[in-house]
């Protein structure tokens, strides 16, 4: 909605036409609904073309894109025209009012909900309650008012039978407050009612006629019947079923229908008996009187509720006002009667309003301004406004007399005294006046011309509907009945029977009273224009009738409308916004001007264009006087908006662009920065909880590590790896001399065993010597002590490595009890039965391997590179019946290996039965583990 329509649409605006003539103002107005653009400015004023179909441009969207932008700002919409009341409400304090005009079917009611829609959703930002129920009620009544009001007629399936005016009351922060509704001329003899509506207020009027409109059949209707003396009621279920429905009785009810109470002078009543069409007459009176009533006490029920309680202006501030008027529109038919006569009448006198306000308003501006105001002939219908309301010679006043008359006054009188009083009315005429035009009847017609052309109308029957009579019987009737609601819409009838009343007014003066006054009420008010058009009779979205169009746009005087706002200056505009709009088209003003006064930049403006003698510069407006100077600015503004665009959008990029380059440098230096700050945050949560490390009985090993953000990750995992090996060097410390050569062994297994064997004996100390150890082997320790120092001084070793019993399998599996001795230099197989026996001596050296098993048994396999290699099972001695020895004899040769050996080619170290083999393992003179080291000694010390 926010985008501006091209001249592919047409004009947006009937005053930028070329030239102000029928033919091209059809041309535009077709264009534009085959466009679908079907709302068209004549200048304030709202040309809406009825598309019979849904449209997608009355959204959220597009209510936000009007709210308090001016008109000009965006294509033509009901919106816009709302929002310029609202605004000229709020902003100055003035009464608005939103006069909607249009022949049935075209749209007019739906544009008045539409209007209300948008008041409504612009309204009460606060969303306070009582103003939500205010407007819930003001948006509401109208599904009520038109359930009653409305009815299918021949050129509108919902046509609004009655005209409705609602003020809509605005407190000082611009919400509203309240309302209240006027209706007029309400079309009793034209509705057509629907069951629904009687069951639920248990009302049903009988015998209504439906006229000039799809006939429906009548339910209920009652008859009569003449026999020879008196007129009776056909059947008694209808009678039965009225006061039933009107809680009256039945006997009452065939008493007011077939007589009629009087009132002589002498003060005596009687009764008088109705003749067949007096009966008939009185029927259809009633009927239509209490369908009146009923729609009457409906719109004061809503006015009750809606209207403004307990105002003090000095409390609450200025009470302003919006009115919605929605009219019917000027009707010329083939058969037009008293009802096209008091709507015309209606049109009139609003069209006398239209001119005069829309001239005020020029007036009123080119003397704000300090424009010469040049006088505008127009045709002033004032001429036939005096013909219908003229005291005394008006038609009006004619059919009032006629109906005060006593005796017998038809019609076909009533016509004749029209065309003695109006013969030389040059805006009246009738057969007889005119004896050669046959298109009127004689005693029948007569003719007015209206602004909108001639319509003619029949006699017959004004003088009945201008009378409206109402039996007395019926009211007392009515008054009686035991529903209050219906007595309360029958005040009148509580009159006695001889009670002398002044003569009610006729229908044509009360209708003439209520338009005087609400032209009154809308002559004190702002107006804006809403004219409604029916494209087509089809009620189809694509079809255009000319000839149709063109009559509604005659009666409805829209080019007049233009003419009007053309007379002077077609075109103007607060300095201000002309300059906003226009100042890209002249270098002097682009981008921003550098001069004392908007003003003098828009002579700069028009004067480099070359129209300074088509436009006025008033005191805070430019005046344009033809449109081709407006068109000139805005085919070159519409040339360099894509340039400008191009700019725009270049400059806009770069300017995102760096933008976001700032953003990103400031993102890398916020993610440098918290960086640093989370390593230095590491550092001192480190510092912090291993202060007091050295104090610790444990060294540290119960304090948990802060997790490092990811940067530290690895140096968090050597820091932890130095505070272990600082831990096992502070516990290495304290171990004695004499038992590092345990530790040390232990560390060995450990490592070569990888947790793969779950009992090796690093919890008890390790002997190595057992065979020479008294407590272990007190039978034979001092037979091997002996043998032992022979082997000293014959193979000169230093050390014993491992002693102790074992079995030997050979490989027939058969076992024999022998003893193992390790020493530095050899691996020796000893038979204890035979005073230790040197059965095999093995150089060290010559061994290639050690293989053992994951389980809990003593077997282990020592392998030569003799291949000769040695299956036995390790025994336990009497010093500790369950102890586990393998891993002391691994960790004893493993440590002898690393100490002494620096490289051993082709050891192989197997564990379980899957065996893990270590070729070319380098055996290296290494510092010991300092982690696994402590963990052993404290092992240990258990």
């Amino acid at each position: 909605m926010a985008e501006l329509e091209g001249l592919e649409f047409g004009k947006s605006d009937f005053v930028l036409l070329d030239e102000v003539n029928m033919e091209q103002f059809m041309e535009n107005l077709k264009l534009r609904f085959e466009k679908a653009r079907i709302y068209t400015f004549i200048g304030e004023v709202v040309v809406s073309v009825n598309p019979y179909k849904q449209m997608d441009i009355y959204g959220k969207e597009a209510i936000d894109a009007y709210r308090g932008r001016e008109l000009y700002e965006n294509p033509p919409h009901l919106y816009a025209v709302a929002d310029a009341a609202y605004k000229a409400m709020k902003r100055r304090a003035k009464d608005t009012c939103i006069v909607i005009s249009g022949e049935s079917g075209a749209g007019k009611t739906e544009a008045s909900k539409y209007i209300m829609q948008y008041i409504a959703a612009i309204t009460n930002p606060s969303q306070r309650a009582e103003v939500e129920s205010v407007k819930n009620v003001l948006l509401k009544s109208n599904c009520v008012l038109e359930a009653f009001g409305n009815a299918k007629t021949n050129r509108n399936d919902n046509s609004s039978r009655f005209g409705k005016y609602m003020d809509i009351n605005f407190n000082f922060n611009g919400d509203p407050t309240g309302g209240h509704i006027n209706n007029y001329l309400l079309e009793k003899v034209r509705i057509k009612f629907n069951p629904v509506i009687y069951d639920l207020y248990q009302i049903q009027f009988y015998n209504t006629r439906i006229m000039n409109c799809v006939s429906a059949t009548p339910q209920g209707n009652l008859q009569f019947e003449t026999d020879s003396e008196s007129v009776q009621v056909v059947g008694s279920e209808a009678v039965s079923h009225i006061a039933g429905l009107t809680t009256t009785e039945p006997d009452n009810v065939t008493k007011s229908l077939l007589y009629r109470t009087v009132a002589t002078g002498g003060g005596e009543v009687i009764e008088k008996g109705h003749t067949e069409k007096e009966a008939c007459f009185g029927r259809d009176a009633f009927a239509k009187a209490l369908y009146e009533r009923l729609f009457c006490w409906i719109v004061a029920r809503i006015n009750a509720v809606i209207e403004v309680k307990d105002y003090n202006p000095v409390l609450h501030g200025k009470n302003t006002v919006i009115g919605v008027l929605d009219i019917y529109g000027f009707e010329i038919f083939d058969n037009n009667s008293f009802e096209q006569f008091c709507i015309n009448y209606c049109n009139e006198k609003l069209q006398q309003l239209f001119i005069e306000l829309i001239l005020r308003q020029e007036q009123d501006e080119y003397q704000r301004e300090g424009i010469t105001w040049q006088h505008i002939d127009y045709f002033n219908n004032q001429i036939i406004v005096d013909l219908v309301e003229q005291p005394h010679k008006g038609i009006i006043s004619v059919l009032d007399e006629a109906c005060l008359t006593v005796g017998k006054v038809t019609d076909t009188i009533c016509l004749e005294s029209m065309d003695a009083k109006l013969r030389q009315h040059p805006h009246y005429t009738s057969r007889k006046l005119t004896p050669s035009d046959k298109t009127m009847e004689f005693h029948r017609d007569f003719r007015i011309r209206h602004y909108a052309g001639d319509v003619t109308y029949s006699v017959e029957g004004f003088l009945d509907k201008n009378k409206d009579p109402l039996f007395q019987d019926f009211k007392r009737l009515m008054y009686n009945s035991s529903n209050p609601v219906l007595k309360e819409m029958w005040p009148d009838g509580q009159l006695s029977i001889t009670e002398v009343t002044k003569r009610p007014l006729t229908a044509a003066t009360l209708f003439k009273n209520s338009i005087v006054a609400l032209v009154d009420k809308l002559g004190c008010k702002e107006p804006y224009y809403v004219r409604c058009i029916k494209p087509n009779e089809m009620k189809s979205p694509v079809l255009f009738d000319d000839a149709r169009c063109q009559h509604q746009v005659a009666y409805l005087g829209l080019l007049e409308n233009v003419r009007v706002r053309r007379a002077g200056f077609a075109y103007r505009q607060p300095y201000a916004r002309f300059l906003q709009r226009y100042k890209m088209t002249c270098e002097y003003t682009w981008p921003n001007h550098l001069m004392e006064t908007d003003r003098e930049a828009v002579e700069a403006i028009v004067t480099q264009h070359g129209f300074q003698d088509d436009v006025a510069y008033g005191h805070t407006k430019l005046f344009v006087r033809t449109p081709r100077s407006l068109f000139t600015l805005e085919q070159e503004r519409a040339a360099l908006i894509p340039i400008l665009v191009l700019f725009l959008q270049k400059v806009w990029r770069g300017a995102l662009a760096r933008m976001r380059c700032q953003r990103m440098r400031a993102i890398y230096a916020i993610m440098g920065c918290y960086k640093r700050y989370k390593v230095k945050a590491h550092f001192w949560e480190v510092e912090r909880r291993f202060t007091n490390v050295r104090n610790m009985a444990d060294y540290g090993k119960s304090v948990e590590w802060p997790t490092p953000p990811a940067a530290l990750a690895q140096f968090d995992s050597i820091t932890q790896q130095l505070h272990r090996r600082w831990r096992a060097r502070q516990i290495v410390k304290n171990i004695p001399p004499s038992d590092m050569g345990e530790v040390r062994a232990k560390v060995a297994a450990l490592g070569a065993l990888s947790g793969e064997r779950k009992d090796w004996g690093c919890g008890r100390p390790w002997e190595r010597d057992y065979l020479s150890n008294v407590r272990d082997c007190p039978q034979t320790s001092s037979n091997f002590i002996r043998i032992s120092k022979e082997l000293r001084n014959k193979d000169q070793y230093n050390q014993v490595l491992f002693s102790g019993f074992c079995r030997k399998v050979n490989r027939f599996n058969k076992s024999t009890d022998r003893a193992l001795f390790i020493t530095e230099k050899h691996i020796y197989k000893l038979d204890p039965k035979k005073q230790f026996k040197v059965l095999k001596r093995l150089p060290l050296e010559s061994m290639t391997g050690l293989s053992i098993t994951a389980g809990v048994d003593q077997m282990v396999a020592l392998h030569t590179s003799s291949q000769d290699d040695v299956l036995l099972y390790i025994q336990r001695g009497e010093l500790c019946p369950n102890q586990d020895r393998i891993g002391e004899l691994l960790g004893t040769l493993i440590d002898h290996f690393t100490r002494s050996v620096a490289t051993v080619r082709g050891c192989w170290v197997e564990t379980g039965i899957g065996f893990r083999l270590q070729r070319g393992a380098e055996l290296k003179q290494a510092k010991p583990n300092f982690t696994e080291l402590a963990w052993l000694s404290i092992n240990c010390s258990q």
